[in-house]
């Protein structure tokens, strides 16, 4: 099995990761970056490797191309057999790395919340169908509703119209008031009240429907159409695809496997983006979900700490605060309503991988409780769906349920030789 080595390794190739990386190099460490995916930007800046649209993204691209850093894309990690030592399956095999620190900067998913019809064909999470057209999923002439909640709806339903979807509307679960408030507290970022003001234009005329989510989809074998809740009333509106999602929840896998102190669902982090467990730093959505500027900030932060380089400019002190502010703001206005909770009925299925429904575990006290009697999470996505599901819809505590492999792998990632001193005997 090949080996590599490296001072820094950093795990992920978005903004984060990107920023951590060419960092460490800046700051004179030796750092390797992976990433699962075929090229550098994470889903924030998929597409712009090859031709840049984005001023931040072409700024720090091009940083990643002009470092010394050790790229690599296509690597998946499975495991840590041991401090220090990942294991990654990759098309050619098994590759094992060997470094010093860790800076992981594995970004966010989507939180899908199940509701009767959300398996129907052409039912999507509201940032993956945007990562599909993206990648060049035709949408032109389709009749698409965006619903959820968050300011990924509107990034979404721009990137749909620009490719030629027709948005019949976009849904928000949260109140005018909500925000309103949460418009304001954008005022100290101009940048932000740009980036808003930018996506409300190139939506211009889209219906844009607040304190609304869907109740259910219909269809003869695929999605036809959505009934949409306003408060009191309900309306049948007809389309081609749904895209829906609600916020984002951090990648927190690789980290607490590694044993890093968790609150809110994010990872503990001090001034240096430093976690709890010693040469371990994390850096972006990992450690709470707060947009693209917070990403670069942290992950510069990290990885000049990382490298050795421990106190952080005044510039980046000032723009971690701001970013900060931001974070707050996002995290208050869109608080998920309670109505969610009680969308799905006996026969909805909470877990898709292993047909697994409400009535099966609605009784259970925990995710452990729900996986050891109905297989909840033991399928493809080891519970990176339905976890984050049951955590909001019963309160089950979700980061109990990690364990090696990370993700399904070939057989060969698990003839690692562990040394001595981690070897265990068996009784």
């Amino acid at each position: 099995m090949p080996e590599l080595r490296t001072e820094i390794l950093v795990i992920g190739a978005g903004p984060a990761g990107i920023a951590a990386a060419v960092s460490a190099e800046r700051a004179g460490a030796r750092a390797l970056l992976v990433d699962m995916q075929a090229e550098p930007g994470g889903q924030i800046w998929r597409g712009q490797w090859a031709r840049p649209t984005l001023a931040p993204a072409r700024q720090w691209l091009d940083a990643l191309r002009g470092s010394p850093v050790d790229a690599r894309y296509g690597l998946r990690l499975v495991d840590f057999a041991e401090p220090g030592l990942a294991v990654f399956d990759t098309a050619q095999g098994a590759v094992r790395v060997r470094c010093e620190r860790l800076v992981i900067a594995t970004g966010a998913r989507e939180r899908q919340l199940p509701f009767p019809g959300w398996t129907l064909p052409g039912v999507f999470g509201a940032g993956g169908l945007q990562v599909l057209v993206k990648n060049g999923w035709p949408v032109k002439g389709r009749r698409v509703v965006v619903a959820g909640s968050g300011p990924l709806l509107l990034a979404a339903a721009a990137t749909l119209r620009a490719a030629g979807a027709e948005i019949a509307c976009i849904a928000e679960q949260r109140r005018t008031r909500d925000l309103a408030r949460f418009a304001l507290s954008l005022a100290p970022n101009p940048g932000k009240c740009l980036q808003a003001a930018i996506l409300r234009t190139k939506l211009a005329g889209v219906p844009y429907r607040r304190n609304a989510w869907v109740e259910r989809a219909d269809g003869a074998g695929r999605v036809e159409s959505i009934c949409l809740r306003r408060g009191a009333r309900s309306e049948r509106i007809e389309c081609d695809a749904l895209a829906v999602g609600f916020g984002l929840v951090p990648n927190t896998e690789i980290a607490r496997l590694l044993g890093c102190a968790l609150h809110d669902g994010a990872v503990v982090v001090d001034e240096h983006q430093h976690s709890s467990v010693p040469g371990v730093y994390c850096a972006g959505e990992i450690c709470g979900i707060g947009g693209v500027d917070q990403a670069l900030v942290q992950g510069e932060i990290a990885g000049r700490a990382a490298a050795g380089a421990a106190t952080a400019s005044f510039r980046l002190n000032i723009a971690r605060s701001r970013s900060a502010h931001f974070a707050r703001a996002l995290r208050d206005a869109f608080v998920l309503r309670d109505e969610l909770r009680n969308l799905a009925g006996d026969d909805t299925l909470l877990c898709r991988c292993e047909n697994v429904t409400f009535a099966q575990v609605r009784g259970c006290r925990s995710q452990r409780e729900a996986r050891l009697h109905a297989r909840l999470g033991m399928g493809h996505c080891q519970a990176r769906i339905c976890g984050a599901a049951g955590e909001f819809l019963f309160g089950w505590d979700a980061e109990a349920t990690v364990r090696p492999p990370l993700a399904p792998s070939r057989l060969s990632c698990f003839t690692v030789v562990r040394s001595e001193s981690t070897r265990q005997e068996s009784p």
